[in-house]
């Protein structure tokens, strides 16, 4: 008999009220503003004077492909499985996007019997953070149009407006407009665009603000224009931080939830590390460091985007340091690296499961390169043959790492128990010494330099006339210190999603670049990323719906 959907199995499981997940952690129902029975938000000062004891797992991936691998679906599974063995855990993970949901991916909440829950409230408006996002982020915008309409006092050339508007929806027709049109009433004609909110840099001030104090500061910091001497404007200058801090003060504190098997989960913080820098919120980790014994926390898509994004932004901002990573695959996704079709994944094929291996090396050997002990979660399909299992232990095991084979999509926590032991074994050695990519005071361009050649093994580097331009600029104007958040494709390690595997010697080309001041990196887009995305052909959205009922179908 199949298994039901992810949607009849998050349905079908009794929840806990979230009085009792708070409780477990030694939260008071008097310190939790609940949302309903089943969800509820943290105040910064629940836990005044929290101590950051607990231990840091870092969950990744190889580069995704169509066949999937799990990644959302083990960080939970690995912290349901250490709540079976004893251990007190929680799970760390960010909000999914609408974008996803009705594009291509799909929900965002794991999947089978790895699930947070309540996942249609999660995977659709949640607790409303990603709208006060959407809100804070186009009041800006507002405020800046508001301003070049009645007078200009600051002197903006409207020419050089950096700042962009959200929406949390794929939307391409959106990405480059237009504003202003209709007649003088109406404001200055210009040009403008939509980024997806997710990719925002008020999202990122939210993910890596400390607190209330910290997020007003990096809103202020924001920079949305330049006058016509160069100098720039900054969110301060129009008296907009008060207001957008106002905006995202709820949305500030982190959201506590449930696994289906009743551990607690943070859910904080927006996705995309393709085009972001794609990490939960530092304070939800650093909330889960002062109440649990392990926080397992997952970064987005690929080891090469998320992994490297959470380790020299997040980690170098917040001060944080994972004990142990764990890097998950699947045989159907290596074979895919490997060059075969999705319609011949069902057949036993060792050998191309030992060349697609490749790409999960790669990422292997890149996060041993930080200093971190690191394990290999291979979810199982049916479809796996012994042999194909084999190969990846034996490849894995050429690079001093182990693959535990895991089963919590068909089995919970159960099935990931092997996984839970090993990592505890990895963080009870305490062999981890996280050594940062690259230091504050190497050049901007020397950083994107470093990423592109040490961790995607590009050949050759080479900026648009533009991108050099801007990074010249930034590093005059006293940004030089400051992490680089790349943007690129998930699909491979260069900027070609057609390179599938593990590429070398490939020209990794920056078209352009931004500089979030607030958030505290610089932006590299490169290649054909785009900051919002398309619907696909067939968008997911048209599979969404409601029943007689009024209950939703379709949302997986």
């Amino acid at each position: 008999m199949p298994q039901p959907s992810d949607l009849a199995i998050a349905r079908a499981t009794a929840l806990r009220p979230i009085a009792d997940v708070a409780a477990e952690l030694g939260l008071g129902a008097e310190t939790i503003l609940p949302y309903g029975r089943h969800k509820a938000k943290i105040p910064l000062d629940a836990v005044p004077q929290r101590t950051e004891r607990g231990r840091l797992v870092l969950v990744t991936g190889i580069n995704p492909t169509p066949a999937g691998e799990g990644k959302t679906t083990t960080t939970i599974g690995l912290a349901d499985a250490l709540r079976r063995i004893g251990v007190r855990a929680v799970a760390c993970l960010r909000e999914p996007s609408l974008g996803p949901c009705f594009g291509v991916k799909g929900g965002a909440t794991g999947g089978g019997y790895a699930q947070v829950a309540p996942m249609e409230d999660i995977n659709l408006h949640f607790t409303g953070d990603i709208h006060a996002v959407t809100a804070a982020n186009n009041l800006l915008a507002s405020l800046i149009d508001n301003h070049l309409h009645h007078g200009n006092a600051l002197g903006i050339d409207p020419r050089r407006i950096a700042w962009r508007r959200c929406l949390d929806l794929n939307d391409r027709a959106l990405r480059d407009i237009v504003v202003g049109l209709g007649g003088p009433p109406n404001g200055p004609v210009r040009e403008d665009g939509f980024d997806i909110t997710a990719a925002s840099e008020v999202m990122a001030v939210l993910c890596l603000a400390s607190d209330l104090a910290d997020l007003r500061a990096r809103l202020a910091r924001i920079i949305v224009a330049q006058r016509r001497d160069g100098s720039p404007v900054t969110a301060a200058d129009l008296k907009a931080d008060g207001a957008m801090a106002t905006l995202l003060r709820d949305a500030l504190m982190p959201n506590l939830v449930q696994t289906l098997e009743g551990t607690p989960a943070f859910i904080h913080g927006g996705p995309f590390a393709n085009i972001a820098h794609g990490c939960n919120s530092l304070i939800a980790t650093r909330l889960a460091l002062a109440l649990a014994d392990v926080v397992v926390t997952e970064a987005g898509f690929g080891a090469d985007l998320g992994a490297e994004k959470f380790l020299d932004i997040k980690c170098r901002i917040g001060g944080l340091a994972p004990g142990c990573a764990v890097v998950v695959a699947t045989v159907r996704a290596l074979k895919m690296h490997a060059g075969l079709a999705k319609a011949e994944l069902g057949r036993e094929d060792v050998a191309a499961v030992a060349r697609g291996a490749a790409n999960l090396l790669r990422h292997v050997a890149n996060l041993q390169g930080f200093g971190l002990p690191v394990l290999v979660a291979l979810n199982r399909f049916d479809t796996d043959t012994e042999a194909e299992i084999g190969a990846v232990r034996e490849a894995v095991a050429a690079v001093g790492a182990d693959a535990i084979l895991c089963t919590h999509w068909a089995e919970g926590g159960e099935g990931a128990v092997g996984l839970a032991r090993a990592v505890l074994a990895r963080l009870d050695a305490g062999t981890a010494h996280l050594a940062l990519l690259y230091p504050d005071e190497m050049p901007l361009a020397e950083k994107i330099v470093t990423v592109a050649t040490r961790i995607y093994h590009a050949g050759e580097v080479t900026f648009s006339d533009l991108a050099a331009r801007r990074l010249a600029a930034f590093e005059a104007a006293g940004f030089g210190r400051l992490p680089v958040c790349i943007a690129k494709t998930q699909y491979s390690f260069s900027a070609d999603p057609r390179l599938l595997g593990a590429p070398e010697g490939h020209t990794f080309p920056v078209r352009d670049v931004r500089l979030s001041a607030g958030a505290g990196f610089v932006v590299a887009l490169a290649g054909d990323i785009m900051t919002m995305p398309g619907l696909p052909r067939v968008p997911a959205a048209e599979a969404i719906g409601l029943d007689e009922t009024g209950a939703i179908e379709g949302l997986f």
